[in-house]
């Protein structure tokens, strides 16, 4: 039994990460698209990013449920105290989501389409503003009593680092959104997005610079954890690693290659997340609660991953099968081959 209670958390933390890579992946070029749409001169422009969209951006959110779900089932204590810590970032994001929902369907019977257009436009920005803020608000630290239980305040969220990380994963969304587009688009659509996935990819690294940085001089808990052997190794490597991809991403965009860019950015989302994993691990509230201390009963945690088992597979091939139909490049409002 103890080996189950020490071994099924870290499943379980395993499983939580994949759900939030794969909803950053995927509904991250759906907020990068959107955020994009803000910058559109016309409104053919704007019909092209949005039908790219149409088929897909729906199934791409449900990986945030299943982790929502998730959180809740495998560590009920950290649910709580997160959604008590991050209310406002959390609402603003909700509310983004419906925002841009509503868009999306009213856009297509709306004469006069300039409201709609907006509302997607700044549901999405809404959306990855207030991911950014709880991510960085999560990076930063919770703090929790002994039971684990928020005593904060309604503004802890809020602060020039919470704010930094924010705007780099705007940009982020922006860039995977960018690349994204270079692939689904052709003509003059194309040749704006090649420079706006440049622009992104400057201020993404810019930013990624930034809190690299601050983390470890401004953060006792993270400087602590940074430098201990043998993760002061790793943590060294993927720097490297990050200029590496980056420079293979500006090059694929200076070869006007159309997948490329799109494949060197999601190896750079993998790359940025097992940095967040090595980071926070093995916190779920960080840096006082341990995945150990929050997580649930160990037959619940078995129950929960006998249903994820069947799930997963099945999540991943819908997914899949989406992204093989819809394949072609977007033409005049519908999928070519």
């Amino acid at each position: 039994m103890e080996t189950l209670t020490y071994f099924l958390p870290q499943v379980w933390f395993g499983i939580l990460a994949l759900f939030l890579f794969l909803y950053v992946m995927l509904d991250g070029f759906d907020l990068g698209v959107g955020i994009l749409s803000l910058t559109s001169d016309d409104e053919e422009r704007r019909g092209l990013l949005m039908t790219s969209l149409s088929n897909i951006w729906d199934a791409n959110e449900t990986w945030l449920v299943l982790m929502g779900g998730g959180l809740f089932g495998a560590f009920p204590l950290a649910y709580s105290t997160i959604l008590s810590a991050l209310y406002i970032p959390i609402i603003t994001m909700v509310f983004g989501f419906i925002f841009r929902a509503v868009a999306f369907e009213f856009r297509e019977q709306a004469k006069r389409k300039l409201i709609w257009n907006v509302a997607f436009g700044a549901g999405s920005f809404l959306a990855a503003l207030g991911q950014g803020f709880a991510l960085g608000s999560v990076l930063e630290g919770i703090k929790v009593d002994e039971a684990g239980h928020f005593i904060g305040s309604t503004w802890d969220w809020l602060s020039w680092q919470s704010i930094l990380i924010a705007l780099t994963l705007i940009q982020a969304y922006v860039l995977i959104g960018s690349t994204y587009l270079i692939w689904k688009t052709e003509g003059e659509l194309q040749e704006t997005h090649y420079k706006t996935a440049r622009i992104a990819a400057f201020t993404t690294l810019i930013g990624a610079i930034f809190i690299t940085i601050s983390t470890p001089i401004f953060y006792e808990s993270a400087r602590t954890r940074l430098f201990q052997q043998p993760l002061v190794y790793i943590f060294g490597i993927i720097p490297v690693v990050g200029i590496l991809l980056i420079s293979r991403l500006l090059g694929s965009l200076d070869r006007k290659q159309e997948r490329a860019p799109f494949v060197w950015t999601i190896l750079l989302f993998v790359l940025t997340f097992i940095g967040l994993a090595l980071v926070v691990f093995p916190y779920i509230i960080p840096p006082n609660i341990t995945i150990y201390e929050a997580s649930a009963d160990p037959s619940s945690l078995v129950i929960m991953i006998i249903f994820i088992g069947f799930l997963i597979p099945v999540m991943l091939f819908y997914n899949l099968y989406q992204y093989v139909v819809f394949r072609g490049k977007v033409t005049g409002g519908h999928y070519g081959e």
